[in-house]
């Protein structure tokens, strides 16, 4: 038997876009945007994949919150974008959560370390948890945990590899007047 692990939710939409840094996988939920992942990204970091086949593509206007997602991402990469207001829908623990919330307050352009995003968040002492917690981002580049670095300045690890890191934070202060990394 096949039964549906998540009975009465709503499907999930995806559709590959192109970017400076490679094909991007939009997820999306009725809510908003549940995934933004890497080409060979573990497919572990959509909560509820079995609802979505990561495969599978839809077509221009199939799903609104994909279009406004691909639109933003685009505007981004264009350097006419610094700020993302598509809505998302991420899965994940109370504190996942938080420390999504937090990224979302590190201003473009500009990086905070690991330690610090704790203290943001209350207790500098858990900056290993926070640094778990952003590795469980499932939103890519929207929610920006490629501004998160090492305490001693590091490009440290990030699910679509330290050159897409280093890509997105040069491209940021490239737009925002700074000098590159």
């Amino acid at each position: 038997m096949n039964a549906d692990p998540y009975p009465g939710a709503d499907p999930l939409c995806s559709a590959m876009i192109d970017s400076p840094v490679g094909s991007l996988r939009v997820v999306a939920s009725s809510v908003g945007v549940r995934a933004v992942l890497w080409s060979g990204d573990d497919a572990t970091r959509v909560p509820d994949r079995a609802r979505v086949d990561l495969g599978a593509t839809v077509s221009p206007g199939m799903c609104r919150t994909i279009d406004e997602a691909a639109l933003q991402l685009a505007e981004y990469f264009d350097g006419t974008r610094i700020d993302f207001d598509v809505p998302i829908d991420a899965i994940g623990s109370e504190f996942q959560q938080a420390a999504w919330l937090a990224l979302r307050q590190i201003p473009f352009g500009e990086t905070i370390s690991y330690r610090e995003q704790a203290a943001r968040m209350g207790d500098q002492s858990k900056a290993r948890a926070v640094g778990a917690a952003n590795g469980r981002n499932p939103i890519s580049i929207i929610v920006p945990c490629h501004r998160v670095i090492g305490s001693d300045g590091s490009l440290t690890g990030y699910a679509g590899g330290v050159d897409s890191k280093r890509y997105l934070l040069d491209h940021e202060r490239r737009v925002s007047g700074q000098s590159i990394l």
